[in-house]
């Protein structure tokens, strides 16, 4: 019987199914049980009611309803259990598969980081980096030389062009206060003429005065 076994692989190990597969297998458990629940859930009504209404008729057809449903609910209790045993697996499964998944993942990147330092070397990185540092410097060094003002400016007195600065504005600071004395200043006063004394008039009492004086004068 050994022999024969071996040679039709009988002692041979079925292929133990991915996580996938075995999670995908427990839902499909986990239906049937929930259909067959239903249908148990079903009958143990229909019991309950055949047990009321031939209570009173025939207590053996009613006893045997009850026994009935009795078996129905036993039944039913087992699948609750059998139930809740294949959530927890599936659950586990699920999360097996989750980690395997993650795992996978984070070695997938850790492959990918190891093959993208492979050839790099940690010395060679400083190197490259001093290198780059020392450029910078040579560069910041030929920018500033550039911006320099070589022999442009430099004979300039830097006294001499404070002072005209200051002369500058001095200067518009005189122009200033002349502009505003002259919106300030008094407007001219008009050239008043001395009132003349109207001639006098001769009356007529003087005018007999100078005739009695001429007639004197005639006697005489």
């Amino acid at each position: 019987m050994s022999f024969f076994s071996n040679l039709f692989g009988g002692n041979k190990k079925a292929a133990a199914p991915t996580t996938s597969e075995a999670i995908q297998k427990l839902r499909e458990t986990e239906e049937m049980l929930m259909k067959k629940q239903a249908f148990l859930e079903s009958k143990i009504e229909l019991e309950q009611n055949t047990a009321k209404k031939a209570v009173n008729k025939n207590r053996r057809v009613a006893m045997q309803a009850l026994k009935r449903k009795k078996r129905y609910e036993k039944q039913l209790q087992q699948i609750d259990g059998t139930l809740s045993t294949i959530e927890m697996q599936r659950e586990a499964l699920e999360s097996a598969n989750t980690n395997t998944t993650v795992l996978q993942t984070m070695k997938n990147a850790a492959d990918a980081l190891k093959s993208a330092h492979q050839h790099m070397d940690v010395d060679q990185v400083h190197d490259m980096m001093d290198d780059i540092a020392e450029q910078q410097d040579v560069a910041k060094e030929i920018s500033d030389a550039i911006s320099n003002p070589v022999a442009f400016g430099q004979d300039l007195d830097e006294d001499e062009l404070e002072q005209e600065l200051d002369d500058l504005a001095q200067e518009g600071l005189d122009k200033e206060l002349l502009t505003i004395t002259k919106d300030h200043e008094l407007p001219d006063v008009p050239a008043t003429v001395e009132p003349v004394a109207p001639a006098k008039t001769k009356t007529k009492s003087n005018e007999h005065d100078a005739d009695f004086k001429e007639l004197e004068e005639w006697a005489s």
